[in-house]
């Protein structure tokens, strides 16, 4: 089972609420803290990501993402907040005002838990 750890700056002038809403409607099964400053979840499902990522139809994207942050058996990427909060996903990476969501997933596959959330496409399309 992966493990989905997610942190992200709650800064003074923004609604804690808020940024724990952008949290979970990406990775709705986290257990949220607050400390700090910074909100972090954590994770162990990916199928509200997966969806998003599909529904969305940004397989392709996703997929070259995780293989460039990828380290051993874990990979990393920032999205954006304020996108995450109306339960959409943007990529970010440069610094943003607010911050952004920095996702990290360890998992010992790796590359089946890449493929299973954004596999190789053929003309932008999954093959059946």
């Amino acid at each position: 089972m992966p493990l989905v750890t997610v942190r992200t700056p709650c800064l003074p002038t923004e609604d804690p609420e808020k940024v724990k809403k952008a949290v979970l409607n990406l990775f709705p099964e986290s257990m949220i803290e607050q400390k700090d400053g910074v909100i972090m979840a954590r994770t162990g499902s990916l199928w509200r990501f997966r969806e998003l990522v599909r529904s969305h139809r940004i397989i392709d994207a996703t997929r070259r993402i995780m293989l460039r942050g990828k380290q051993g058996n874990s990979t990393s990427f920032q999205v954006n907040k304020q996108v995450a909060f109306i339960g959409k996903i943007s990529y970010v990476e440069e610094k943003l005002p607010l911050g952004s969501i920095e996702v990290s997933i360890e998992d010992d596959d790796l590359d089946k838990l890449i493929d299973s959330v954004a596999p190789v496409t053929v003309n932008g399309e999954v093959p059946s």
